[in-house]
């Protein structure tokens, strides 16, 4: 097996555009740019379908992060294919079906609306991840997941109109939390090859339907547009999420990434001036307390790790890596190299990432 010295040795050359501040800041910065994307989008569907907005908003992903995910492809010669699988699920479901079914919805209901109902993706990866998944939920993450439920239901069920286009983002929505629970295990990729993949994949294919289904012309303004929003909204936001998800977990990542409503409702009031509703302001208050709710768990026990070897972003001062480097020893800087770890039994606070995919009683 190759040592701990020769992977680390590798770190310079597999991921040379390593983020700032951690996984938390990566989640936030990642909710911010794709809670924008909704009243950003939404324009953009007088002159484009669903489908094919989706595509280019996907192919701007794509673009945008190309350059890094490009680089140091030596890292696909051994992928498992369990890992391929996984990525390619995160393809289907988080790449194509979502993005079609979020948008056929925005096109039916307001932009601030739907931005509210995007926190059923919390729900859904959560259920997901503790039934399917093998990560741990608390009592105090259920209360939040039933307010959070309960926010939702009441905004789609305002009126009658709304059941259509609320279950159509219902259903995104469970198209995501599938998507974000294989992510967040997937340890052979960088978050930049994992999004460059996804982005290409669901932009070619939705593309190719939108430009197949539609007799109108697409003007340019329109596509230079949907390219740039793909590249911020979609693109660095996926790579943010991406990393943050394998440190955090599925559960905790996406909680954090249920603010990203709170940046679309103030762009959509702000910006495309749409009313400001009561039953917003309750649904609103009721999902902020739910994440400081799901926040503030805490999960400490007794548990092992088998020996492995995987790539992610981390750093030297969290237990967990203490493999040396050639030249130097980074203790809290974060960096991605393939790397080795011996079985240990210990017990620390942790949450369900990379290292802490396991069942337990209490």
């Amino acid at each position: 097996m190759t040592s701990d010295r020769d992977m680390a040795g590798e770190c310079e050359s597999r991921e040379s555009t390593t983020p700032n501040g951690g996984p938390l800041v990566w989640c936030v910065l990642a909710a911010a740019l794709f809670g924008a994307s909704t009243p950003a989008s939404k324009p953009l569907l007088d002159n484009a379908s669903p489908v094919l907005l989706s595509g280019l908003l996907y192919l701007g992903a794509a673009i945008a992060v190309a350059p890094w995910a490009l680089r140091n492809l030596r890292i696909i010669r051994m992928v498992p294919r369990r890992s391929l699988a996984r990525l390619a699920g995160a393809v289907v479901f988080g790449g194509i079906v979502g993005p079609i079914l979020l948008l056929t919805g925005l096109n039916m209901a307001s932009a601030a609306s739907v931005a509210l109902w995007l926190n059923l993706e919390t729900v859904a990866t959560a259920l997901l991840a503790r039934f399917f998944f093998r990560e741990h939920l608390g009592t105090r993450t259920w209360i939040a997941v039933c307010l959070i439920v309960a926010a939702s239901v009441g905004l789609s069920g305002a009126s009658f109109g709304a059941i259509v286009p609320g279950l159509l983002v219902a259903l995104a929505c469970l198209s995501w939390g599938l998507d974000n629970n294989l992510t967040a295990v997937i340890d052979q990729f960088s978050p930049a090859q994992i999004t460059f993949v996804k982005g290409l994949g669901a932009g070619v294919v939705n593309t190719g339907i939108g430009l197949f289904a539609t007799t109108e012309s697409l003007e340019a303004s329109t596509v230079g547009a949907a390219l740039g929003i793909g590249a911020l909204a979609y693109g660095a936001s996926i790579l943010l999420y991406v990393a943050g998800a394998q440190q955090l977990g599925a559960t905790r990542s996406q909680l954090i990434f249920s603010t990203a409503p709170v940046w679309g409702i103030v762009l959509a009031w702000s910006a495309l001036g749409e009313p400001v509703e009561a039953m917003q302001l309750v649904a609103a208050g009721l999902m902020a307390f739910a994440i400081w709710l799901w926040q503030s768990e805490q999960h400490s026990h007794m548990h092992s790790h088998l020996e492995m070897a995987h790539t992610h972003w981390h750093r030297h001062d969290d237990g967990h890596h203490d493999h040396s480097h050639a030249g130097s020893e980074p203790t809290t800087s974060w960096h991605s190299h393939e790397h080795h770890h011996a079985a240990t039994e210990h017990r620390h606070d942790h949450r369900p990432d990379l290292h802490h995919r396991h069942e337990h009683s209490d």
